[in-house]
């Protein structure tokens, strides 16, 4: 039988049958010998063990369409990726980082600014501006005052999303104004992991609606571009893909070169100087990282 894993915690796997049953499964001995871990969004075969019980053995992993390393999910179409206005005050840092880890790995991002009650316009305004500049779709909402979730609904609409953000930034909230009904709809889910410590440390699917899942993971605080060259950076910013090959010298880095027109438009204000600042910080920090 065919399924996908929705949750994997200590060694288990739950995995939804197309006839909506979940199954309890342990991974097969083969997984470990060919050194692949079973992911949460993975399609895979299982052979049922006891039908009453729901449990079974993962016995295949389908082939994947993308996997991601952080959050360490499978089959995804688009990221999420939720930052407050207030409470906490956005991290611009960290949210460039998840940006340039989901550029690398060609998923495309939609950012959710939440709890824009709390905001001043022209401040979310400015945000707004700087990141559609960049070619990123930006969506304000409210969790508190249900503002902007037809439009979010809508963007989710037949696709696997990976949702993402900082602690505190309401993740949780517009989980649950998008999913009201589905501690109902997967009471069988919440009955068999029991809800409690491993609600939000564990990435998780969570069906919306024909061919329309979240993937809810853990909420993170901190992002770190690893495993990149240096010169890899500059492709993970849009921005700058106008002006690739039109600077004074081939390779150009951004950062000191004479005759750089990154440099020449981040004069004119036709790209975010917090983006480049970003960008030179992270830039240093790969150099360093090489030396060592």
């Amino acid at each position: 039988m065919q399924g996908r894993i929705i949750k994997g915690i200590g060694g288990f796997y739950y995995v939804a049958s197309a006839g909506g049953n979940i199954y309890e499964c342990r991974a097969k001995g083969i997984f470990r010998k060919e050194k692949m871990k079973p992911l949460v969004g993975d399609y895979g075969e299982i052979e049922i063990i006891d039908e009453k019980e729901k449990t079974g053995n993962l016995v295949k992993i389908l082939p994947r369409k993308n996997q991601l390393i952080r959050p360490a999910v499978a089959n995804i179409d688009q990221a999420l990726v939720i930052f407050a206005v207030r409470e906490p005050n956005p991290n611009f840092m960290l949210l460039d980082r998840f940006l340039i880890t989901m550029e690398r790995q060609n998923v495309p991002v939609i950012i959710c600014l939440n709890k824009e009650d709390l905001g001043d316009e022209e401040e979310i305004k400015e945000i707004v501006e700087i990141y559609s500049s960049c070619g990123y779709q930006v969506l304000v909402t409210s969790a508190q005052k249900e503002l902007g979730i037809q439009e979010l609904r809508r963007e989710l609409e037949g696709k696997t999303t990976a949702v993402a953000g900082p602690s505190g930034a309401g993740k949780s909230s517009l989980t649950n104004l998008l999913a009201p009904d589905v501690q109902m709809e997967t009471g069988e889910i919440s009955k068999k992991l029991g809800r409690g410590r491993h609600t939000t440390r564990h990435s998780q699917l969570i069906p919306l609606g024909e061919e329309t899942y979240l993937m809810d993971t853990p909420g993170f605080t901190s992002f770190y571009v690893e495993d990149m060259e240096k010169e890899e950076l500059r492709h993970c910013f849009p921005e700058f893909a106008p002006y690739e090959g039109e600077c004074r010298f081939q390779g150009c880095t951004h950062t000191h070169e004479p005759g750089c027109k990154v440099k020449e438009a981040l004069q004119e204000g036709k790209i975010s100087s917090r983006r480049y600042e970003n960008y030179q910080e992270i830039y240093k920090e790969l150099e360093e990282k090489r030396r060592y």
